[in-house]
């Protein structure tokens, strides 16, 4: 019994696999046992994480790719189907795709705006619609999304991104409540920051920021983080795995934080960023309640 595996038997789609909190929950359910199909929209970057998570697949298991857009409904299907193929149901869903803008608020017009909600919402919402009725076929199982502390703090310079993330974490609690009787569960990890490629390469406006290469940025972060240090993907791939497992049964509509204590403080204000993204004479009418 030493040798069991929690998860073996168990199918499981990653949405946004190839990133660095797709492939380190994939690697989490794949350790354990369980099948996995990673989806995202570039092929490439698919394959790579199939090369380093190919180490982690277990006797019995496989993994595999799946090249779609998550927010298109027949690409989330055709993923859908794959991911259940393996064993023959789909049980674990963990819908990771997601990301905002750093942009002041009166920056912001209405397309902009509404793009960090459909990027942040559509493809949650796609995952739970689609996947959940697969999931209670199978007798039930686990669905994860990925919120982000943004979801309870306030953070100057990400309001889209914010407003998403709230929006998403009502959608997980709603969600838990009708799915319930199926047997689905419902939940949330909330991340803080994390050292992911695509936070080395974060949208402050038009262009790109670095934020683990910014030192004053770095510095406002640690400033604020009670554990004194930022995330790794790991981190949050623990996380969901323990959503995505026996062990959380009793755990519906549910959001976690996994981010270094720092909602027990505050957001810090990434002024630097936004400054060299905007230029000054921009942030300065702006953070005086003029536009620019």
């Amino acid at each position: 019994m030493g040798d069991a595996k929690a998860l073996a038997g168990k199918g499981a789609l990653i949405t946004g696999g190839g990133g660095g909190i797709g492939r380190a929950s994939a690697k989490w359910l794949l350790r354990d046992g369980a099948s996995a199909v990673i989806m995202g929209r570039t092929e490439s970057t698919l394959r790579a994480a199939e090369r380093e998570l190919a180490p982690f697949v277990c006797e019995g298991a496989r993994l595999s790719i799946c090249v779609g857009d998550a927010g298109e409904r027949g690409a989330l299907e055709r993923a859908l189907g794959q991911a259940a193929q393996p064993t023959g149901n789909l049980d674990i869903l963990v819908a990771v795709v997601g990301g905002g803008t750093l942009r002041p608020l009166l920056l912001f017009d209405e397309k902009g705006f509404f793009e960090d909600l459909r990027v942040n919402l559509l493809p949650t919402f796609l995952a739970i619609r689609h996947g959940g009725p697969r999931i209670a076929k199978a007798g039930g199982g686990s669905i994860v999304c990925i919120s982000s502390d943004a979801a309870r703090m306030p953070w100057h310079f990400l309001s889209g991104y914010c407003t998403a993330k709230a929006g998403l974490e009502a959608l997980v609690r709603v969600a838990a409540l009708e799915l319930a009787p199926a047997r689905v569960r419902v939940n949330a990890v909330r991340p803080g920051l994390v050292d992911t490629d695509a936070n080395r390469s974060a949208h402050a406006g038009e262009t790109r920021t670095d934020l683990f290469g910014n030192q004053e940025i770095m510095r406002l972060f640690l400033e604020q983080k009670p554990l004194g240090r930022t995330g790794l993907p790991d981190d949050i791939g623990a996380g969901v795995r323990y959503l995505a497992g026996p062990e959380s049964s009793w755990v519906t509509g549910q959001s976690f934080a996994i981010e270094g204590g720092n909602e027990l403080t505050r957001a810090p204000i990434l002024e630097p960023a936004v400054r060299a993204a905007f230029g000054d004479a921009a942030i300065d009418a702006v953070m005086a309640g003029r536009e620019p």
